[in-house]
């Protein structure tokens, strides 16, 4: 049998060599031509560019952002402890509720209207000119107390809203992203990339845009409850002070 020709012969070693380099060359002279047809990347990406090509789901996203803002600027205004508590009205109040001034306070309380204010103005109108009944007024507080803190927290839970239904929304562009993909797939074949990629940028980009949103939403909505939990707990704690300092001038009045 024939022995087979040793790679290393010289005269195959410049015949591979020749090949090799021709192939390269080849290469390397398609891959300039495929550069320069390509379109050039452009460096950066507008904003208006990225809404753009987020598609239709950018539009209830911005709503839900535009919504979001104004909400976390109207809490961090509103829920605030001197807006609730007044305490330079408390000052004033437990002497007139001490001394069964009851007029006077309920006077006081209605020229300055607050959270405190209102609840303790809500139990000083169950006060008969012939009888006093703390029991009626407690209740009358209680009552007034649960419909003067529940307003507020509406609008907080507003924040947990919008931080729900970004991202929903968010995942609805992505389907609708996907679904538009494989429609041109089907209808185009594989064969004009651009396409396809126009519609996966649109599902990548409402995606992010719902988190976007969704975020900063849902960071301030505990903030802002965890905020008023506490304004509510305070608030509580002055108004039975100050019907306290209400049943203490009762006893001292009855004893004298």
């Amino acid at each position: 049998m024939p022995k087979m020709r040793k790679l290393h012969n010289p005269f195959n070693l410049a015949l591979a060599s020749l090949v090799f380099f021709q192939i390269a060359a080849f290469a390397q002279e398609e891959a300039a031509e495929a550069a320069e047809a390509a379109p050039a990347a452009p460096d950066s990406i507008s904003l208006m560019g990225l809404f753009n090509a987020g598609g239709w789901a950018m539009y209830p996203l911005l709503f839900l952002s535009i919504c979001g803002v104004g909400l976390i600027i109207y809490n961090f205004m509103m829920i605030r402890p001197k807006a609730f508590l007044r305490p330079d009205l408390a000052e004033q109040l437990h002497p007139l509720m001490n001394n069964l001034q009851l007029d006077q306070a309920k006077q006081l309380c209605d020229d300055n209207p607050s959270a405190v204010t209102n609840i303790l103005y809500s139990g000083l109108e169950r006060v008969d000119d012939e009888h006093l009944d703390p029991e009626a007024v407690k209740e009358a507080m209680e009552e007034s107390s649960t419909e003067e803190l529940a307003a507020p927290f509406a609008m907080i839970n507003y924040l947990s809203i919008v931080a729900t239904l970004s991202p929903m929304v968010g995942l609805l562009g992505t389907v609708s992203g996907m679904i538009k993909a494989f429609r041109a797939i089907a209808a185009q074949g594989m064969g004009q990339p651009q396409v396809l990629a126009d519609n996966i940028s649109e599902a990548l980009i409402t995606t992010a845009s719902g988190l976007i949103v969704a975020i900063p939403a849902m960071f301030f909505y505990f903030f802002f409850k965890n905020r008023y939990g506490k304004i509510v707990s305070r608030v509580s704690k002055l108004t039975g002070d100050l019907y306290y300092e209400m049943i203490r001038g009762i006893r001292r009045h009855a004893e004298g």
